[in-house]
């Protein structure tokens, strides 16, 4: 497990340009159920440090859509002896919180945002991005080289 947190604060240009201080988290975990539980974990826990307490609905909601993309990056984007990584950016001026998996399955890519077909009912699985598309204000998937693809979503904590 690699970690890299940011404490101090860095200007950010990202997709809405912003030009405020933020704040990162980024940690590399194995491609496994274990792995899925421990991005979730200790998002809560970066979220409660970052002054949103596990009690709060940002936390809990934060933490849901973390489960959910991991969940993902572990079962549909794993290649054998490969991490994922999350990546997450606060915000604080608009206190929004960008989630950001990569794992090393571009050729893998979930169905583009508001193309989500309902999960059959008698399954098991296939809610999850239908929950990041409820839950985030936004979400998509980027290709930044060929060998990684990255999902995002970015929710408002307040």
């Amino acid at each position: 497990m690699n970690a890299d947190i940011d404490h101090s604060t860095a200007a950010h240009r990202g997709p809405a340009q912003r030009t405020t201080p933020t704040h990162h988290f980024t940690l590399r975990l194995s491609a496994t159920p274990r792995g899925a539980r421990l991005a979730r974990r200790l998002a809560a826990e970066q979220l409660h440090t970052w002054g949103w307490p596990y009690d709060t609905e940002a936390n809990q909601t934060a933490a849901l859509l973390v489960a959910e993309l991991s969940t993902n990056a572990a079962v549909h984007g794993r290649v054998r002896g490969r991490d994922f990584r999350l990546r997450l950016t606060l915000h604080p001026a608009d206190a929004t919180l960008r989630i950001e998996l990569t794992d090393p399955r571009p050729d893998r890519r979930p169905p583009a945002p508001g193309s989500l077909s309902p999960a059959c009912p008698e399954q098991d699985s296939g809610r999850g991005l239908l929950l990041v598309e409820a839950l985030s204000t936004h979400w998509g998937t980027a290709c930044g080289d060929p060998y990684t693809k990255t999902v995002w979503c970015e929710v408002a904590l307040k």
